[in-house]
């Protein structure tokens, strides 16, 4: 992780984003939606600028930020992303919809965990982005891992979470709960047989797996 004066610091060389797009991050800070921060948002789109993918899949829309951002950044790019939560897949649809992208993005209703089914008859895709419960994260790799193409590329965040993955001593019993179940994602992850997997300490720690 970097330092906190560091991340201000990349954060004040960001390009002015779009007003649609500052106005979610507006409120998603006055909202408390977890959204994807600002320096790990941009790590991930020039990544994803070098891969030019034609089929992104999102498990975790919250209110739409990212898969709008993805999009924004890649105009050639189809985007399909889940959300389980009611209110958040439905202002997602409204913020998508605001910035013209309905025809590029797809927001399927639904948990993650239930909807895999439904997209195996679709063709592969060439990123997976997993940013949703941090908790089911290898549930949602093994689900949707065998959707993504060979030489195909996962993106996991939060794998950091606040640094608290590097603490041996947690109070709050939830937060030390989620702590190990990454600690035991991130190990598993670097020993899966059919990724080679990084963790780069970008934001809250970005895991970038591609598929052999």
């Amino acid at each position: 992780m970097i330092k906190a004066e560091v991340e201000e610091y990349l954060k004040s060389l960001v390009p002015t984003r779009e007003p649609l797009v500052l106005a979610m991050e507006h409120y998603a800070k006055e909202h408390n939606v977890p959204i994807m921060d600002l320096v790990g948002m941009e790590s991930l789109l020039q990544q994803l600028k070098l891969i030019q993918p034609a089929r992104i899949l999102e498990v975790g829309a919250a209110i739409g930020y990212s898969a709008i951002r993805m999009a924004q950044a890649l105009p050639d790019t189809t985007i399909v992303t889940i959300e389980r939560d009611e209110h958040r897949y439905q202002e997602a649809l409204v913020n998508i919809r605001k910035n013209e992208l309905t025809d590029r993005i797809q927001v399927r209703f639904g948990d993650a965990l239930d909807l895999a089914e439904t997209l195996e008859s679709e063709p592969l895709f060439d990123v997976l982005f997993i940013d949703a419960a941090k908790g089911q994260y290898q549930r949602f790799f093994d689900l949707y891992g065998k959707m993504v193409k060979p030489n195909g590329v996962v993106f996991s965040d939060n794998v950091l979470f606040r640094g608290l993955v590097a603490e041996d001593e947690i109070e709050e019993k939830r937060l030390r709960s989620i702590a190990k179940k990454l600690r035991i994602y991130n190990e598993w992850l670097m020993e899966h047989p059919e990724y080679e997997t990084r963790i780069l300490p970008l934001g809250d720690g970005l895991a970038v797996s591609i598929k052999k």
